[in-house]
């Protein structure tokens, strides 16, 4: 009994701290989904309602809500399996006997995960440029006309998908680097033996061995690429003709461009629930497979 005491108070401080900052947060973000807060409200706080579920069945009936969402889809089913690509393949040649000056790589590979997003965003914007971006004059010396990478409605989300994957593979490349490390030389060692080749070693050593690694990283990148933002703001503002508007985006235009704060809070549940659903979906994949 002493014992369960004193780990309740080793634990109130925490408690208390994230229901402060965190659970009462998102319980009045919720009461704030069920009701017109906007900024008449905001002037006069006599002028909230409540509406219940009216603000949910509103967005559900909104284009541009099921086209931001398809945005979104989009950036996670094209963007995480080229993250997981680029991450697992930076972690097979830097557990390569081979290679060499390992921590200097690891480290600059790492970099781009710590630098401020906003900061290399502007930078990757030159390099889109159209007229003296990089890109198109690498392109250009293969006989290859100029894209207008960031003003094509067609371009402009493989170009944020291919900065969102240089951005973020690294810390993926952490883990499965770590994930490698954990599996016995002794297997490679016994497949050598046995004639194995490198591509038979990867297919029936590595990946059933890092298969709890390969859900864990799918599932932290799913939940991240989910919450596309940031990447479009500064790049595109949503455009061209809103070809890069995401669920996050329109939840910022609604909450901070048209002080529709109801709705915005509406927004930010629904994706949650999507974003449960999924999780809950690969959780349930995962655990079929074995490797969760």
């Amino acid at each position: 009994m002493n014992r369960t005491r004193a780990a309740w108070l080793f634990l109130a401080p925490a408690l208390l701290i994230l229901g402060v900052f965190f659970l009462l947060p998102v319980l009045a973000a919720f009461g704030l989904s069920l009701t017109d807060y906007d900024l008449y409200a905001l002037a006069d706080i006599h002028n909230l309602r409540f509406i219940a579920l009216q603000n949910y069945w509103t967005l559900l009936q909104r284009r541009e809500f099921w086209s931001a969402l398809g945005h979104t889809l989009y950036f996670v089913i094209v963007g995480v399996p080229l993250s997981m690509a680029a991450s697992l393949g930076a972690a097979l040649l830097l557990n390569s006997p081979l290679a060499r000056c390992k921590a200097f790589f690891r480290t600059a590979l790492f970099a781009p995960v710590v630098t401020t997003v906003v900061a290399v965003a502007v930078v990757w914007r030159y390099l889109f440029n159209t007229k003296y971006g990089l890109v198109n004059d690498t392109l250009g010396l293969m006989g290859i006309h100029p894209v207008d990478w960031l003003g094509n409605p067609h371009w402009a989300m493989p170009a944020i998908i291919l900065f969102a994957v240089w951005k973020n593979f690294g810390y993926n490349m952490i883990i499965f680097l770590a994930g490698l490390q954990a599996v016995p030389g002794d297997l490679y060692e016994a497949a050598r033996i046995d004639g194995a080749s490198a591509w038979q070693q990867f297919r029936h050593i590595t990946l059933p061995m890092l298969g709890p690694t390969l859900w864990m990283v799918a599932i932290i990148t799913v939940s991240g690429y989910f919450q596309l933002f940031a990447e479009p703001y500064v790049m595109t503002e949503g455009g061209p003709l809103q070809s890069t508007t995401s669920v996050l985006y329109l939840m910022y235009n609604e909450g901070f461009k048209w002080w529709n704060i109801g709705s915005a809070s509406a927004i930010a549940f629904l994706l949650f629930a999507i974003l449960f659903a999924v999780t809950m979906l690969m959780l349930r994949m995962g655990r079929r497979g074995g490797s969760v």
